[in-house]
């Protein structure tokens, strides 16, 4: 597949890994159990916002594409959004750290690993090599409203919070 696009059918069997936020394990040295988020399940029905980023803690990632939404979550959510999500190559106890180190808690951003860029390589969207592209979904009903990849991994533009509030 190359790349999704507006009124596409967002996949029937997309599984991420994630860490549950629990208040037990909130120090960014504590760690729970990564277990699957069967998003394909947990986004049916739902308004998502789903963001991809090449890996946690990296410049482009942490200074330019990451606070948008951080900074934004609140007029995301108001736009009716019920999920937002991040993904990306990294294992699920980096995202958590990545996080816990951007003091997002209570899941009001999901932080999860597209192991081995799986969901990425299955719509063409990867960078670098086979890590997570730079891109954003906007997902409805199961179905998608808008879908934007960054031409270079470091461009935050068509991918970044700005750009995804403007399409909700």
């Amino acid at each position: 597949m190359s790349g999704l696009k507006a009124g596409d059918k967002f996949p029937s069997d997309v599984t991420f890994q994630y860490v549950p936020y629990t208040p037990e394990s909130a120090g960014i040295t504590s760690c729970g159990r990564p277990q699957p988020y069967k998003a394909s399940e947990e986004f049916a029905g739902k308004k998502v916002v789903l963001f991809a980023v090449p890996g946690a803690f990296t410049p482009g990632c942490s200074v330019r594409h990451l606070p948008g939404f951080i900074e934004n979550y609140d007029k995301i959510k108001s736009k009716g959004v019920d999920i937002v999500a991040a993904i990306a190559y990294n294992d699920p106890f980096v995202m958590s750290a990545w996080s816990k180190a951007n003091n997002v808690k209570n899941d009001d951003i999901l932080f999860m690993s597209d192991p081995g860029a799986e969901f990425s390589r299955s719509i063409g969207w990867t960078a670098m090599g086979e890590r997570t592209g730079r891109y954003a979904l906007i997902i409805e009903d199961g179905k998608i409203v808008y879908a934007e990849k960054e031409e270079s991994p470091g461009e935050v533009s068509v991918s970044g919070a700005d750009a995804v509030l403007a399409k909700l």
